[in-house]
């Protein structure tokens, strides 16, 4: 049987100001380990530039109380639109899901910015469960993100 492609889509309502979000996700994500050490520990450079696409960029995070790792292609990074994607290559999400990627995107209504994360995978087996806590990982990173520039 084949795996059927799944969505998650959370969207947080982001006072901080969409283009530092923007900025800092594409062009500084290595920052992020100093604004949530306790969920990203660090974001490293294996090819390419940060905020290019066509590089890729390995993160160790802690999801669930574990460490894990993420190698990922940086794509369909768009400067005018706000909004990147991250390709899944390797790492520990991938035991369980297939064709992962994360794409944020902000975008602003009425004066307000909003951060929407969608997550794109398959499950490799039907009885895997879906990565609800990833996305609830990175809505509390969005937070804690928000929270540290007003800090």
């Amino acid at each position: 049987m084949a795996a059927l492609p799944s969505k998650l889509i959370a969207q947080v309502a982001f006072t901080a100001g969409g283009d530092v979000f923007h900025h800092l996700i594409t062009k500084k994500p290595y920052h992020l380990a100093n604004v949530t050490p306790g969920k990203i520990q660090s974001c490293d450079l294996h090819q390419g530039e940060y905020g290019t696409d066509g590089s890729v960029i390995q993160w160790k995070y802690t999801l669930d109380g574990k460490e894990q790792t993420a190698k990922e292609l940086i794509h369909n990074l768009d400067e005018t639109k706000k909004q990147v994607s991250f390709k899944f290559l390797e790492g520990d999400l991938l035991e369980l899901y297939k064709n992962m990627v994360i794409t944020v995107h902000v975008e602003t209504k009425d004066g307000v910015d909003f951060i929407t994360w969608t997550i794109d995978y398959e499950l490799i087996k039907p009885d895997n469960p879906h990565p609800l806590s990833l996305l609830n990982f990175v809505i509390e990173f969005t937070k804690d993100i928000e929270a540290h520039i007003f800090g």
